[in-house]
């Protein structure tokens, strides 16, 4: 890629909306743009490659503070990568706190559906159960993770 390439040319190489580029650079994750005389950005291949590791990480969910540290240190690549681990194995723990959530929620709806009798909704054990919050697990589930977390 040449030096200098248009918004739309660095989106489409790096998978970034252009608007979403654009946000990038109100928030600081992109440097301001080198701009021509007519006022249009200007994208370099180390600017492509930074919307690329933003785009990355964003689907990897790290937050964008997260994004914001992890580019201050791949900026300074001499540097322990201690904290890059930390901020990764914070994102892995949330990723796990997930998954429990999910398994829970999943649990309590398999229960929910093979309790059903498959007869008349006045006797239906999902609508019951959706009905009185008391009778789901899943959010006695959710309030132990809370107090426990």
């Amino acid at each position: 890629m040449s030096v200098g390439v248009s918004i739309g040319v660095a989106a489409k190489a790096s998978g970034v909306k252009v608007p979403t580029v654009r946000f990038y650079e109100q928030i600081g994750l992109m440097p301001p743009m080198v701009r021509t005389d007519g006022n249009r950005r200007l994208y370099g291949p180390a600017d492509v490659k930074r919307l690329t590791f933003i785009r990355h990480a964003r689907e990897l969910g790290f937050e964008i503070d997260a994004i914001r540290e992890l580019l201050q240190l791949q900026d300074q690549p001499n540097q322990s990568c201690a904290v890059a681990d930390d901020i990764a194995k914070g994102r892995l723990g949330e990723v796990r706190r997930r998954i429990a959530s999910l398994r829970a929620l999943e649990a309590e709806l398999e229960r929910m559906v093979g309790e059903c009798s498959h007869g008349r909704v006045a006797e239906c054990r999902v609508i019951e159960v959706l009905a009185d919050h008391c009778e789901c697990r899943f959010h006695a589930h959710e309030a132990d993770g809370a107090e426990g977390g």
